[in-house]
């Protein structure tokens, strides 16, 4: 009677397991850059100057924080979050608005020249915005929208129109003409073919394009810096600006009015994750 043959333990999980551990490593260690910054802040608006100057690294006991640093913060930045806000929220949703619409036409619609007309719009994604300042300053001051928040919100649903009908318009044309022709015959209009056909299909991809626009609407610095004159009208980015130059040795005060302008962003990247990774997946099939 033959024994039977004992197998050797096979060394291959043994290496997938190594491997998984350098790469969960490695992803750990660039999560611990990006969250340093945000351990930094929160620290630091419990300090004093003295205490921050003393020991910046590491925190300090609880029962020694500074929690008026917070009071000071909310007290100054809720008033430029609600700007921002307004500002950021309103361009957004006329932006996309107006980019829907303007995508469908191209992306269903031939007509004479249409290619040199979508040329010529493209050309404006190769402009950087910096050349625009000074004929842009110009036109609001004409306008007399300098000094007020719908120069920052018309200024940025145009800004906003390039980049966004170029992506959806790319989107649009994969769509099933036999959907628009059914809807067609069905005596649907193009608002309804738009509302019905359009956004449910397009979804995920507007809502990341919608992402992408109210981050750079809340991240706008150079704008507000210019347009904007009275202290009660600053956004967030022109008021944590002259924070800094009002009470450069305040640090603890400096570093709280950051950390609470960086929560809404927070909240907003935790509530919309799922659905910027999804719109950029279906993105990335599309075209």
């Amino acid at each position: 009677m033959s024994a039977c043959p004992v197998s050797a333990a096979s060394p291959a999980p043994r290496s997938n397991a190594r491997r998984d551990w350098a790469k969960h490593a490695i992803i750990l260690f660039f999560i611990l850059i990006e969250l340093f910054p945000l351990y930094m802040m929160f620290q630091v608006s419990f300090k004093d100057t003295t205490t921050f100057i003393r020991q910046p690294w590491l925190p300090t006991n609880p029962l020694n924080w500074h929690w008026e640093n917070w009071t000071f913060a909310l007290r100054l930045i809720l008033p430029y979050i609600a700007n921002t806000v307004l500002v950021a929220v309103t361009g957004t949703v006329c932006s996309l608005v107006f980019a829907i619409f303007g995508a469908y036409f191209f992306a269903r619609y031939r007509m004479p020249f249409s290619r040199i007309l979508w040329a010529a719009f493209l050309v404006l994604m190769l402009m950087p915005s910096v050349v625009n300042i000074t004929p842009l300053f110009i036109l609001l001051k004409s306008l007399k929208l300098v000094n007020t928040l719908w120069a920052l919100i018309f200024v940025g649903i145009a800004a906003g129109q390039v980049f966004t009908i170029f992506v959806l318009r790319n989107f649009l044309e994969d769509l099933p003409r036999d959907l628009f022709e059914a809807a067609e015959m069905d005596g649907a209009s193009h608002l309804q073919q738009v509302v019905n056909i359009v956004i449910p299909m397009s979804g995920s991809i507007i809502g990341t394009l919608g992402i992408l626009a109210f981050l750079n609407m809340w991240n706008d610095f150079l704008l507000p810096l210019i347009v904007l004159r009275d202290k009660e009208l600053f956004t967030l980015g022109v008021g944590l600006i002259y924070l800094d130059g009002e009470y450069v040795k305040q640090w603890g005060q400096i570093m709280a009015a950051y950390f609470v302008a960086s929560i809404p962003l927070i909240v907003l990247f935790l509530f919309t994750m799922r659905l910027f990774v999804r719109g950029l997946s279906v993105g990335a099939i599309k075209g």
